[in-house]
């Protein structure tokens, strides 16, 4: 299964692509999109499209994996971070793939497996389950390709819709909720 890995930014967005048999994970590509510092927000988010548009094209992934919104400074940086997930999830949905939502500790308990485990931890665990020497330096690449081997080591065996139900047979995704009754 090919999964493609986001960390959103407004001034940096993190991206990494995996190939994963299972237990073994192989990168094909990584890196950032980085829009001019000056440019205007709308020209970023553009800038973001477009990037992540043309790689998920090259890259022909089965699902793209994105790191959920935890927090934010404040509100406005809520705003941006929320505009730059929205741009991914456009070119991810242009594509006609499905994309699954990973919160910044499920992630780091899936790759590290410690819920608030710091961003270095995440950094030499992502290099050490690639096979990557050294890590990346970049977190955001970094946090990118933790995100794709998260959703790799959620999956079921041949899915490519996101992770199982938790516990209790809930949904752990609104997009997996489905009301009493319906149709599935």
């Amino acid at each position: 299964m090919r999964i493609f890995g986001v960390d959103p930014g407004s001034a940096h967005t993190g991206y990494g692509c995996i190939d994963t048999s299972g237990g073994r994970h192989r990168i094909l590509a990584c890196g950032a999109l980085s829009p001019p510092a000056q440019s205007a927000f709308p020209e970023k988010l553009r800038t973001i499209h477009d990037g992540l548009a043309a790689l998920i094209a090259e890259h022909r992934p089965e699902t793209v994996a994105i790191e959920d919104l935890f927090y934010a400074r404040n509100a406005r940086s809520a705003l941006k971070l929320g505009h730059v997930r929205g741009v991914v999830m456009l070119a991810a949905s242009e594509a006609g793939l499905p994309v699954v939502e990973y919160a910044p500790a499920e992630v780091k308990r899936a790759v590290v497996g410690y819920g608030r485990a710091e961003k270095q931890q995440v950094q030499q665990m992502v290099g050490l389950l690639l096979g990557l020497e050294p890590p990346p330096s970049r977190l955001d690449v970094t946090d990118a390709l933790a995100v794709a081997v998260c959703h790799a080591h959620s999956i079921r065996p041949g899915a490519v819709d996101g992770p199982p139900a938790a516990p209790g047979g809930r949904p752990r995704s609104w997009r997996q909720y489905r009301p009493p009754g319906a149709a599935r």
